[in-house]
Order: C-alpha cells, then structure tokens, then sequence
C-alpha cells in the first residue's frame, strides 16, 4: 500500500488506531521531507500520543534540523509528560550544549531542572534522576569551593530523589548513602537518620502507587469513547490512581500534594483526551483548591480538544460568572448561539436565562424577540420564556400572550398544548383551559391526541362536574377507538374507569392486587379476539380452550434470573485428586464379583463404549460364580494402561483410577501389584465360553471375536472372573 493511498485510508476512519502505527512505522523508513506532513497528519489527529511525537522529533534530530526539532519540543513537551520523549529532550540539549563548554553545561543543569519540574514524580523518573546526578558529579570543579558546591547540588538532588516514590528509590536510597560516607562519616550519620523515615514512607507509597500505574495501558492512544470493556476498564483505572493521589498517601505538603495531583491529570489526559467527565473533574479539582485561574485554563484547553462539547461550556460559562466575569461568560454564550442559524433551542434558552440573571428582564426579552425568527427555534424557547416571564417577571398578561403567539407556530405540538394548560391551570382560567383542549383536539390527529385526552380527562375528572367529566370520558373513548369489534368494546364503561375517576395522586380506591388484575383483564380483552383468530387457525376452533385461558391468567410477569455471583468456572483440572478417595471408598463396599466384572470391561474410546462389546461381555460373565477367595479377585481396579483388543485397535489406554482422568503421557504410574495370573489351562477365556442360543447374541459375540482377531498378531482375553487382561502384538 503507497503513501497516498495509506494516507487516504487514515482520512475515512481519521481515529482508526491500526492505520496510525501503520503511517507511523512508514513514516520512519522515508526522508524527512516526506515523513513530516504524515507525522503532522497524525499528530492533529492524535495531539497527545507521545510515541509519534518522539518519533518525530528523533526523525528531525538525525537531520541535524536544531531549529525544526526545538519547534516541536516546544509544542509536545508540556502535555505529553511521558519519560521516553522527555528523555530524548535532554539527549538534544546535552547535544547541543556540550561544544559550549561551561555555559553549556549550565544550560543542560536548568534543562535537568526543568525536566524533572515536569516529570520528577513519574513512577519511571528514577532514570532520570540518575542521570542527573552523574551529570552534576561529572562537572569540573577548579577549586575547593566549586567541589563544595557541586557537593551541595548532588546532595539536594539525592535527597529529592529518595523521597520521590519511583521504581528505583532502593538503587536510589543506597546509592545516597554511599555518597554521604563518601564525603563524611559522620555528617552522613546525621542525614542518614533524618531521611531514612521519608525514605521509608515514599517506598511504602510507591508499592501502593505501582498496584495502581499496573493496570494502566500506557501505549494507548487517545481515541473517542466507544464504550469498549477496555476503554471502561482504563477509565476506571485512572479514577482510582487519580483518588489515590488526591489522598495525599504519603502525608506531604499541599504544595508537593497538589503538584502530584496536576502530574496525574495531566498524565490521564494524554489518554483520557476526549473524555470531557476528565475534564470537567479536573478543572473543578483546580476551582476548589482555589486555583480559579488553573481551572480556566484547564476549560480552554478543554474546548479546544472537544470544541463541539456544549457540557464543557455550560460549564466553563458557570466558572465564569461565579466569579463575576460576565462579559466572559457572555462571550462564551455567545460562542455557543454562533452565527444563530446553526444555534440549538438549547442555547438560546440558556443564554435568555443568562441575560434575565446578569442584564435584567429588558435583554432577555429583546433575545427573545430575535430568537423566535430562527429556524432553530423551537416551541421550548416559548414555553421556556413564557415560564421565565410568569415566575420570575410576574407578568402572567406577558406570558399568555407568549403562549398564545406560540399556539399559532405549534398547534400540531402535544406537548406545548399541555405546557400551555399547565400555564392556564395555575391561573384558574377553566373557560380558557377548555377552549384550549377543544382547539387543540379538533387539529391534532387521533393518534397524536392520547396525552391531550389523558390531560382533559384528567382536568374534567379534578374541576368539573359529574355530567362533563362523563362526556369527555365518553368523547376520548370515541376518538381514540378503532373500528370494528375492538371499537365497539372499547366503548363499553369499565371498572377502570371508576378507578380514574376517584383516585388522588397515590391514593386507590382498591389495592394493588385489584389494580393488577384489572390491568390484566383490560390487556385480555383488547387481545382476545386476536387470541381466537390465532387458535382457530391452529386448532380448527373459535374459542380459547380452558386451559390457555388458565395459564395467560396466571402468567407471571416477574422475571427470575440466576444469581451470577455464585457461578463459577467448572474445572477439573483445579483439583485433579478430587473424587479419588470417594472412589476409593465405594469400592471397597462393592461387592469383589462386580469389582471383577468391572475390571474385565475395555477402555472407553470417545464419550460412550461400544454397546455391543458391553453386551457381549456381559452376555458372557457369570457374576453369581465370582468368589474372591477362590479366583483370585482383585480389590481394586488396575491402574495401569489396557489394551483395547474389543475395539479392535492396538493402541494402548488408560483405565481410569478414580474420577480422575488424565493422558497416558501424563500419568504417574505408582507400584502396580501384579495380578494374580492364572495358568492358560486354567483360564477361562472368552473364546472358550458356549455359544449363546439367540441370534442376536450369536452375531454380537461373532462381531466381538472377529474384531479381536483381527489384530497383528494374537490377542488372549483374561479370565472373564479375574479382569486379567493380557494381550501381545507381534
């Protein structure tokens, strides 16, 4: 696959994880001038993934682009706090500072500083930390008083080491105490003792802190949710680092705490960046430590990676004008309505209740006046404003005006015509209010109008008499009934109705039961009919037999499922020895006759043994002549491998011991005890019983016999009593 056509690839599914390594690991292997537009490609589509940013700058480096690679690290290193691409920063400063003698090496000291300022508290840092410290011992020192303060440097730069919590805080805590007994025995006693309790509180920490970093997946890349069990899996892993360090585990100051925390947040966002919960969790963390100014620029930096999430700008706008910047809060309103032909009904409610909070009632009316021009507007920015005027305004004339200017764009809206009778109800203007439903009613069609008719029933039933509330009961049967047979019952008075009529809010004049009974009787006889049809074309009848009617009256409508927590994975393998000594156990009760017939049975080949082998033997075995003392019984079934002569194969199978089974090649073969053999004279083979007079039994036992000697070679059959079964192949 070409460039172009990899490229175009990545631009139909632009967040297509796969196609970005692929692009990735293609890019590497081109010139610079060809790898930069895919590297820029991929980096506006993924802005965080250190991988492609660290490939990019080494491809720039190995150019000896100075100028190009110091652009990018300008762009990545702030929000990609990862140690690889972090260190590859240093490698280009030490790089480049190296032929500047002592002004370079200082560049390089405020480079380290800087770096570990950023990612010191990385669990991966201890690398890094190293690597400074040998740099610092590395400096020249001309004089006693350059070593004394090189001294002091790498002493500052141990001692924040040890008591950061890192992989390699052991290596650390051993390499500073070497380094103390290095410079002074005694000094180093002193200091020694003064760090080994934070020492010893950050490795503590740094065992809980690794339980939770464990589970994180650090090469993902930062795609939009899909709502895979991975992505829900790493999102409740970061919320539980993320709780981890707001605990503040290691009991330091707010500062270094809060310090921990931003490093955190800002590590989850390189993965969890387009998840706006993060976000909004982060910008409020900052809001509540105080940190006004942090949270506002964790919402900018927010709307700039979901810039089409209206959540995040609600939000950012509340920060804003809880701290009293309107005019900023208004401007990010005002981003939200845009050019106002592409505005939602959303936005323009909330940016009318804006301006009635900040400006007064005579903005909010003025938008309104606009706002209804739009396309996008619709019948909740009248019921919203109509509302808003009423409550808060206390103009009740204002608002029926707006609700009546309303009715004319919306009459065909069910539930504008009942936001407008709740609006009329709270009046008490009951002419008005059926007026409302009658004009409402006799335009809307039969299957828009339910709610409508729930709502005039129901006002009717509350504040009219007992003639109206009749006739409108009567009137909605006859509208909202179908033809034919179905009409004709619907329109029949029912108990149910009684029930609506005198019930209050959660007051019944029957008891659950008689409501659920009554439910079913009505859900019966709206279906019945369908129910007769359905039968007489199964049955050749007209009517639901007995017992149908019995079993859909006493259906249950509760769902029972099984209780998941207690299933567990069924397998044998966990406990190969289980079921043994039972078996032992149930042998020793059996009787030795049928402990001998049992040993005579072939091994099994597949799920099931051949049924006429079985029958075979069984034809031919004389349990009730099967004395232990006299022929020589086994107690116990053999253990060791048979060969299957019945099944006429010549390969060698286990018998099994027990419940446990297992492959021939697996088996530990313990002391077998030798059977007791009989002499061949003595023996009682199967080929020497008496034919059986039936003919089933004839063909079966010839079958049996032929399948036997068919084998290379010759194969004898034990006694039938004894269970002895010995065989040859030549």
């Amino acid at each position: 696959m070409d460039k172009t056509s990899m490229g175009d690839k990545a631009m139909t599914d632009k967040y297509n994880v796969e196609t970005a390594e692929i692009l990735a690991n293609e890019a590497q292997h081109l010139p610079i001038a060809e790898a930069t537009p895919i590297y820029e490609q991929l980096l506006l589509l993924f802005p965080t993934a250190a991988k492609f940013w660290k490939q990019y700058v080494e491809a720039q480096m190995a150019a000896n682009n100075d100028d190009a690679t110091k652009q990018i690290f300008s762009r990545c290193l702030l929000h990609c706090l990862q140690i690889p691409l972090w260190r590859c920063y240093i490698r280009f400063i030490r790089k480049v500072n190296d032929r500047k003698g002592i002004e370079g090496q200082e560049e390089t000291r405020k480079a380290f500083d800087f770096m570990l300022n950023y990612i010191g508290a990385d669990i991966a840092s201890g690398p890094v930390w190293m690597e400074y410290i040998s740099f610092l011992k590395s400096l020249p020192a001309m004089n006693a008083q350059e070593e004394s303060q090189r001294m002091t440097a790498v002493r500052k730069v141990y001692q924040k080491a040890i008591v950061t919590p890192t992989h390699h805080i052991e290596q650390l805590w051993k390499d500073y105490e070497n380094f103390e007994n290095s410079v002074s025995r005694q000094l180093a006693k002193g200091l020694i003792s003064e760090y080994q309790p934070k020492y010893n509180s950050a490795r503590a920490v740094y065992r809980e802190r690794k339980k939770y970093v464990d589970e994180i997946d650090w090469n993902m890349l930062a795609v939009p949710s899909t709502g895979s069990y991975k992505e829900e899996t790493q999102w409740i892993a970061w919320k539980r680092l993320l709780s981890f360090e707001k605990g503040n585990p290691q009991r330091i100051d707010t500062a270094s705490s809060n310090k921990r925390v931003v490093f955190t947040y800002e590590q989850c966002l390189m993965y969890m960046y387009h998840y706006p919960d993060i976000w909004y969790d982060y910008a409020t963390w900052h809001a509540k430590g105080g940190s006004i100014d942090a949270a506002i620029k964790v919402f900018q930096r927010s709307l700039k990676a979901l810039p089409d999430s209206e959540m995040l700008r609600y939000a950012y706008a509340e920060l804003e004008e809880s701290r009293g910047a309107i005019q900023a809060a208004k401007k990010i309103y005002e981003g939200l309505l845009g050019d106002g032909a592409s505005a939602t009904a959303l936005a323009h409610i909330q940016f009318i209740r804006f301006l009635r909070r900040t400006e007064g009632v005579e903005a909010a009316r003025k938008y309104f006046l606009d706002a209804r021009k739009s396309s996008s507007c619709t019948y909740h920015v009248y019921v919203a404003y109509a509302t808003l005027a009423f409550c808060l305004d206390k103009d009740p004339k204002m608002a029926h005006n707006i609700f009546e200017a309303g009715l004319k764009r919306f009459m065909h809206e069910p539930v504008y015509i009942l936001e407008y009778a709740d609006f009329l109800t709270r009046l008490n203007d009951d002419q008005n209010i059926r007026a409302l439903f009658e004009r409402a009613l006799s335009s809307l069609p039969p299957e828009e109008s339910v709610e409508v008719w729930k709502k005039f029933t129901q006002f009717e039933q509350t504040y009219g008499d007992l003639a109206s509330m009749l006739k409108v009961e009567q009137r909605r049967k006859e509208a909202l009934s179908g033809a034919g047979e179905d009409g004709i019952a619907a329109l029949e008075s029912s108990l149910q109705d009684v029930v609506s009529r005198y019930s209050f809010m959660d007051l019944w004049p029957c008891s659950s039961n008689d409501l659920d009974h009554l439910a079913r009787q009505e859900w019966l006889a709206k279906n019945i009919n369908k129910k007769v049809e359905k039968s007489a074309l199964l049955n050749r009848t007209t009517l639901l037999d007995k017992e149908s009617m019995a079993s859909i009256s006493t259906m249950s409508t509760k769902v029972v499922y099984p209780d998941t927590s207690k299933m567990v994975i069924y397998d044998p393998k966990q406990n190969p020895g289980a079921g043994t000594n039972a078996f032992d156990e149930i042998l020793k009760a059996t009787p030795p006759a049928l402990v001998a017939f049992l040993a005579n049975l072939p091994a099994v080949e597949g799920p099931t043994p051949n049924v006429d082998i079985v029958l075979s033997i069984c034809l031919q075995s004389d349990l009730l002549t099967g004395q232990s003392g006299k022929t020589g019984i086994p107690t116990q079934l053999p253990a060791g491998p048979a060969t299957s002569e019945l099944s006429g194969s010549s390969k060698s199978h286990p018998v099994p011991s027990g419940l446990s089974m297992k492959p021939t090649s697996k088996r530990q073969y313990g002391k077998r005890k030798e059977l007791v053999r009989q002499e061949d004279d003595d023996t009682t083979t199967v080929q020497s019983q008496p034919l059986p007079h039936d003919a089933f039994r004839i063909r079966q036992y010839q079958k049996a016999r032929a399948s036997s000697t068919s084998q290379t070679g010759s194969v004898s059959y034990g006694s039938a009593f004894s269970g002895d079964l010995s065989g040859s192949t030549g």
